[in-house]
């Protein structure tokens, strides 16, 4: 394990070599670790919660088939989070939903809140956050292409680093910043006018 190896991520990769070794429990054991975060993840595609359920456990199922061509160039969930956003994606194309998937729900908003790069707003603003600019973030990311708007889910929501990110959207780091840049630039546009009037201060 390298000096940069997180916690947990030796755990999976002890799992993802007993599973290339033929034991399914073993990946039983990291279903278990990530299906809650890998449903939440698809949950942003596909607003079905059932369907949701259904499109986390193909993913799962992608992940089992390829791992035995898993070499660890990456680590295992950012691995597996490239495969459920492409799994999402490909489910919304033989749906004909593509056009739901900008939309956002209530809880993506009110996580706003606990996004590290966007707590602009500390106390007492932060407390003051009202429905107001909720509804403003929530629409400003509904409206950012495709491409920003996973990536800055990724990097607020998930906590990934831009590099890891850039493996989970299978492009250069270079591109993963300019797509978060421009992403935050469209959602400070949206909130300035609010918090320019004063009520905030």
């Amino acid at each position: 394990m390298n000096s940069k190896t997180r916690p947990g991520e030796q755990l999976d990769e002890e799992l993802v070599a007993r599973v290339q070794r033929g034991d399914k429990k073993a990946f039983d054991l990291l279903v278990i670790k990530y299906q809650h975060r890998i449903i939440q993840l698809v949950n942003r595609y596909v607003k079905d919660p059932s369907e949701a359920q259904d499109v986390a456990q193909e993913a799962f199922i992608k992940a089992y088939r390829a791992l035995g061509n898993f070499r660890g160039e990456a680590a295992f969930y950012t691995w597996l989070y490239r495969i459920a956003i492409n799994t999402a994606k490909n489910y919304l194309v033989a749906r004909t939903r593509r056009n739901t998937q900008y939309e956002q729900d209530i809880q993506e908003a009110e996580k706003i809140e606990n996004a590290p790069q966007l707590q602009d707003m500390e106390s007492p603003e932060r407390q003051l956050l009202n429905q107001e600019i909720i509804d403003t973030i929530k629409a400003a990311i509904a409206l950012l292409p495709e491409e920003m708007r996973t990536a800055i889910m990724l990097r607020e929501f998930e906590g990934m680093s831009y590099e890891e990110i850039a493996v989970a959207m299978d492009c250069p780091v270079g591109t993963v910043r300019s797509r978060i840049f421009r992403a935050r630039e469209a959602i400070d546009s949206k909130l300035s006018p609010l918090l320019e009037h004063g009520d905030f201060r």
